[in-house]
């Protein structure tokens, strides 16, 4: 990619040719071969400086920012943040079904409305023993599982004990 440095009432320091280069990097990382040629204008008005980032991408594409700020790195680091989601956006129009179906000529494809695949049911069967709330407790400190399910041996109702995310157990019974 081509680039042009234009300062005006500001000489161009090798620092600041650095800060230059690691904006446009980014840029160009984002456009891959595509972009064809960058300008950057740098103005000082008195206690404001001004960048200006025009980056010229193929197909005639322009994508400008302009950051202000009282230091350089502030106001390229605006201008490039523009500029970076104008490339986002020109690169997702770029990669999208819409642009490679054009190109061939075929229809597109229909897309499912539901992207996510549906969450997958393991079914597996649990014997249910007899014990109490502190056996429950006392097995599943003892054991490597994540929760408990058995019957209530003073209830005789089906109760599942589990460790929280805190390290906590959790009970839950039926109403």
């Amino acid at each position: 990619m081509r680039v042009d440095i234009t300062g005006r009432h500001v000489d161009i320091t090798p620092p600041l040719h650095r800060l230059i280069d690691q904006a446009l990097t980014k840029l160009e990382r984002i456009l891959n071969d595509r972009a064809v040629s960058a300008t950057v204008t740098l103005t000082k008005e008195k206690y404001r400086h001004i960048a200006e980032i025009i980056v010229h991408a193929r197909a005639d594409h322009m994508l400008t920012g302009v950051g202000q700020g009282n230091t350089w790195p502030l106001a390229l680091r605006q201008a490039e943040a523009k500029v970076e989601i104008q490339a986002q956006r020109l690169k997702s129009k770029w990669t999208g079904g819409r642009h490679r179906v054009a190109r061939a000529g075929l229809a597109a494809p229909p897309r499912r409305a539901n992207a996510a695949p549906a969450p997958r049911v393991v079914r597996g069967r649990y014997p249910i023993k007899p014990m109490s709330v502190e056996d429950a407790a006392l097995r599943l400190e003892t054991g490597a599982e994540t929760f408990v399910v058995f019957r209530d041996a003073q209830s005789d109702s089906v109760n599942i004990l589990y460790r929280r995310k805190d390290g906590n157990l959790a009970l839950i019974e039926p109403d």
